[in-house]
């Protein structure tokens, strides 16, 4: 596997240098200055290349090129945004940059009500209460129809852990649940976040599925003739978050895209971590089913604490086998004689990297810590495959 980290540009408190010492060769990033649905033109792609290439680094897999939120809903100016995002894959393979992830999940890129669950040995980690989301929810924002999305025992729940909060804590978990994109740290009001789903109302998870395949149908065959590779990101996490629909969650959901979309550059970034966190996903059978469509590689793992409550967990220690599913991805690259390209996604916050500003999960000593012991896994299993070839 190749061996990235993820930087979110100049700005971010983790240097180039920090990753070129902790063992990675690549780096995953974005350009994050750019506004959503704007074209990547090639000169601001080479000047980001540029400053990679001048720390010893390669930037080999895009994360994110994001998807405009009118292309997901088909309204507006959504044929424009297509034909923008069209050139920017066109640039960005121009300049020698293949692999491009994206997602589809409307809105938030990602969910946790717990930015700083202290671990027993003092590190923090992300964790998910649905009980806490239930609360910000129904009582905090106070989503119009809330209440119709959730049982009477789950908004007995949900009010009673409110009922312990602080004022202080209940303002801390508004600001977790409605953290910003990554690569910003603006967090949404709630005036904006309500506005925003009322752009949704109409849409359910066929209509967002239809519009994700349309979009596919157009920019393919682009990607298809400069030689990129999309990689669409599970959803986070993966089920239904204030009433809006979710597409990339299930296995069912990888194959209505993949078969809709018969191309095998449109691809998966296979998460372990947003994919696990749903225990009726078979991320061994999703490698034998899809491993063609595999292009990108988050290997993370989580650990459900009950039916409501799931946390990141060390990246060896989870609910996910993760030597299983290194096994079996060293097998597939094998095969395909293709090095996928894998960063450490997330990681705890040790005391080392406290008074760092970083975004949640992405400080640098709980990504350095996952990298060497994913490495470590990797070494040890292909000695033994090779071995047992021999």
């Amino acid at each position: 596997m190749q061996q990235t980290m993820r930087w979110f540009g100049p700005q971010d408190s983790t240097t180039l240098l920090d990753i070129k010492q902790a063992g990675a060769t690549g780096i995953v990033t974005a350009l994050h200055q750019i506004p959503v649905g704007e074209i990547w033109n090639i000169e601001d792609i080479k000047e980001r290349q540029q400053i990679i290439k001048e720390a010893g680094l390669e930037w080999t897999v895009v994360e994110s090129l994001p998807v405009h939120e009118e292309i997901k809903r088909a309204t507006g100016n959504y044929l424009q945004y297509i034909e923008n995002y069209k050139i920017s894959i066109k640039n960005l393979s121009d300049c020698g940059i293949k692999i491009i992830t994206y997602n589809f999940m409307p809105i938030l890129d990602w969910v946790r009500t717990n930015h700083n669950f202290i671990n027993e040995d003092g590190s923090k980690a992300l964790l998910y209460n649905q009980d806490a989301f239930t609360y910000f929810d129904v009582y905090l924002l106070k989503r119009p129809n809330a209440e119709h999305d959730y049982s009477e025992t789950e908004k007995k729940n949900a009010l009673k852990f409110g009922n312990q909060l602080s004022e202080e804590e209940k303002a801390l978990l508004f600001k977790n649940v409605l953290l910003g994109l990554p690569g910003s740290k603006v967090n949404f009001t709630a005036q904006k976040i309500l506005s925003l789903l009322d752009d949704y109302a109409d849409i359910d998870n066929v209509k967002l599925r239809e519009n994700l395949i349309y979009f596919l149908t157009q920019v393919a065959p682009v990607a298809s003739e400069y030689g990129a590779k999309l990689a669409i990101h599970p959803d986070d996490p993966p089920f239904s978050v204030l009433g809006l629909p979710r597409i990339v969650s299930t296995e069912d959901d990888l194959k209505a895209i993949f078969e809709a979309v018969p191309f095998s550059l449109n691809g998966l970034c296979y998460c372990t971590g947003s994919l696990g966190a749903n225990p009726d996903n078979n991320l061994e059978r999703i490698i034998d089913d899809y491993g063609d469509r595999i292009h990108f590689l988050h290997l993370r793992n989580t650990f459900r604490e009950s039916e409501t409550v799931f946390r990141e967990s060390e990246h060896l220690k989870g609910d996910t086998k993760i030597e299983i599913i290194v096994e079996k991805l060293l097998l597939l690259m094998n095969k395909t004689k293709v090095s996928l390209p894998m960063r450490p996604d997330h990681g705890f916050l040790h005391a080392v990297d406290e008074t760092k500003e970083s975004y949640p999960g992405y400080s640098l000593t709980g990504r350095l810590k996952g990298l060497a012991e994913l490495r470590g896994l990797e070494m040890g299993i292909a000695y033994k495959l090779n071995q047992s070839l021999r």
